[in-house]
């Protein structure tokens, strides 16, 4: 029975490893673009919103996703949704600096530092909820 019990533990942890891998490359790959992309100042103009998940029996959230505007140097007006999410309702004529693909200023992203702490809140946790379920997995009394 123990040994059923470390393969599951072994089978979370390789889940939860490619689960951050995988977000971390996408993170990076997001960074690595806004670094040779332009920066701007965007208004707010509203927000989207959305629900995280409630994984867990967690409660749902409701999540505010910002919606913005930004004028290039041409003068011409874009229009972009944030993929950073907050609690808070943002309030429409706040800014926001926001990186742009000068190739295509349609495509932006806000730049955040919340991604990049979030992941390292993130590995923190699976590697303490790792270690303990390991130990516990030790001392659970079996038969």
């Amino acid at each position: 029975m123990r040994t059923i019990l470390y393969i599951v533990w072994a089978l979370f942890v390789a889940a939860a490893i490619f689960s951050l891998l995988y977000a971390a490359r996408r993170t990076r790959r997001q960074e690595r673009l806004m670094s040779g992309w332009p920066k701007a100042q965007a208004t707010v103009t509203g927000s989207a919103t959305g629900w995280t998940s409630g994984v867990g029996g967690a409660n749902r959230n409701l999540r505010y996703y910002p919606t913005y505007q930004f004028v290039d140097p041409q003068g011409t007006l874009f229009m972009g949704k944030s993929e950073v999410s907050s609690v808070e309702q943002p309030m429409p004529g706040s800014l926001i600096e926001v990186a742009y693909n000068p190739a295509n200023p349609n495509e932006s992203l806000q730049v955040s530092k919340e991604p990049r702490t979030a992941m390292g809140c993130l590995i923190a946790f699976f590697a303490v909820f790792a270690i303990a379920l390991f130990w516990f997995i030790g001392i659970f009394p079996l038969g």
